[in-house]
């Protein structure tokens, strides 16, 4: 296994900091049942990444940025991560905005690693981003838990110091076709439109098989390029197609203006699923556009991961549960979470989790800590590929779907609708 070098020194850093605690404070050793305690030295931790402060991926990032700064909001709150040598590390963040672009990704972690001198790393959001700033983490021989990023191609590199926290985007639209396919059986002809990028092309690329395995008629297959507003030149071979169904996306500002567009054209699909959009909360920002869309999501307000799941999967659970993360993200943002909300705050834990175990900040006994790491979260259940060619995939977590739907108030809301035995509402078809 080749050595991951990690910063042993703390640093005090200035700018963007969601918390900190400075210095290396010695406690003197308590004494419990006649015998010495270790001496507790508290540290800080500092971890590095990127967000989009600005950019196409700007509303996404920040929630991802949102879900990582209240995970360190908390962990300070409750006294630190505790290390079995009796250190305490108090975290704390330094990011930068990389305008969604690759090219800054890049440098930004690269001054990161060598100037900062941060002691770990975290991605950006978007796949793109990821697979842009794991090239530098591996350059660097640094460990990195990825939040933002899907692609399967990404985490087929057979990276070393690399790990998925997402399900990765092969499983996106499976999920899609089977609810599709239950609500109702009639549907045959399928219209896949999506994002020319990497991430979203992973998705499709296993959708398109899956979709004609089930006897669904692929009438269109169509991608369009990123950036893309108008719609029409699709939308046209669309209608011209007849589909009962459309599945794709990309991105939430290519999805909510593609799920607009639909809606303006009055387009007559009976189910419509797209990557992303849907699971963002301002989505219900376009009205009536957004009713009956089905969007797949990595985790939803209303999951019901638990202690008592946890035991049936003979895992262990770690961290709060989702009401408690749920309630705590709503007090300090004044919005519901989105599935890139709890993501970053999984990465945390995971982060945590791996530290605790480790007991030490030695980069090689964390890698080995997060190379054994099979734990329920509120997130769900989290595990990594050990194989070489796909090191730090994540194998273990599942997506849910997510629709939005009226109440009886008239108002737009999401409810889980699959897997079945989760759902918290029947789903519905466009009308």
């Amino acid at each position: 296994m080749r050595g991951i070098r990690l910063a042993a020194a703390a640093l005090a850093v200035a700018g963007l900091v969601a918390a900190a605690c400075g210095g290396t404070t010695p406690t003197p050793a308590s004494s419990v049942s006649g015998s010495s305690a270790p001496a507790t030295q508290t540290k800080t931790f500092t971890i590095g990444f990127t967000q989009s402060q600005t950019g196409n991926q700007n509303v996404t990032s920040k929630r991802q940025t949102e879900g990582i700064q209240l995970w360190v909001e908390d962990v300070t709150k409750a006294g630190g991560i505790k290390l079995k040598d009796g250190t305490v590390l108090m975290p704390q963040v330094k990011f930068y905005d990389d305008e969604s672009k690759t090219d800054r990704v890049q440098a930004l972690y690269t001054r990161l690693i060598n100037d900062d001198k941060v002691d770990f790393l975290l991605s950006p959001y978007s796949s793109g981003l990821v697979k842009a700033a794991a090239v530098i983490t591996e350059q660097n021989a640094r460990l990195m838990v990825t939040a933002g990023g899907a692609d399967d191609v990404t985490m087929e590199q057979g990276f070393k110091g690399v790990y998925q926290v997402y399900a990765p985007g092969s499983k996106y639209l499976i999920g899609a076709i089977d609810l599709m396919l239950k609500l109702d059986p009639t549907i045959k002809k399928v219209a896949i439109v999506n994002e020319k990028d990497s991430f979203s092309a992973s998705v499709v690329a296993a959708a398109n098989p899956y979709a004609k395995s089930k006897g669904l008629d692929v009438v269109v297959a169509e991608g369009y390029d990123t950036g893309t507003t108008d719609f029409n030149p699709f939308i046209n071979k669309i209608q011209a197609a007849g589909p009962d169904a459309i599945i794709g996306g990309g991105h939430f500002e290519d999805g909510t203006t593609f799920a607009k567009q639909l809606f303006d054209k009055r387009v007559n699909a009976r189910f419509v699923a797209l990557l992303v959009a849907p699971a963002e909360p301002t989505f219900k920002d376009i009205g009536d556009a957004a009713q009956f869309i089905v969007g797949p999501s990595q985790w939803e307000p209303a999951a019901k991961y638990s202690a008592e799941t946890a035991k049936a999967a003979n895992v262990p659970y770690f961290g709060p549960t989702p009401k408690e993360f749920t309630d705590r993200y709503v007090a300090k943002y004044g919005s519901q979470p989105s599935y890139q909300s709890s993501g970053g705050y999984a990465a945390g834990l995971v982060l945590q989790k791996a530290l605790e175990d480790a007991g030490s900040t030695d980069p090689q006994k964390l890698q080995a800590a997060l190379d054994k790491i099979d734990v329920m979260l509120f997130y769900g259940r989290v595990k990594f590929s050990l194989d070489a060619k796909t090191h730090g995939k994540q194998i273990a977590h599942d997506m849910v779907y997510m629709q939005w739907q009226k109440g009886s108030d008239g108002k737009l809301a999401t409810q889980l609708v699959w897997p079945q035995d989760a759902a918290t509402a029947q789903a519905q078809l466009r009308k």
